[in-house]
């Protein structure tokens, strides 16, 4: 059986012991990147939600102003009606 040599083996043994030894940090960057990254969205969702709100409420505007300028209108408009028939 041959032998390999303890330069080889403490090597090999000294580059597990650093991958072992940086997997927590690289887990922990990992959720840190995800975590960033889901609040980003997060904030895209809610700017994209307060546009879409802000048209909805300006387009209501809009119609309400509309149908409060027409209401003296229709009312004029019925009144003339009446007062030219015969």
């Amino acid at each position: 059986m041959a032998t390999v040599n303890e330069q080889i083996t403490d090597a090999v043994t000294q580059s597990n012991v650093k991958v072992v030894g940086e997997s927590p940090a690289m887990a922990l960057s990992n959720v840190y990147q995800t975590a960033a990254h889901s609040t980003g969205i997060m904030f895209e969702n809610a700017v994209n939600t307060q546009n879409q709100q802000n048209i909805v409420t300006q387009a209501a505007t809009t119609q309400g102003i509309a149908q409060i300028y027409s209401k003296d209108t229709i009312a004029d408009a019925i009144s003339i009606a009446n007062i030219l028939k015969p």
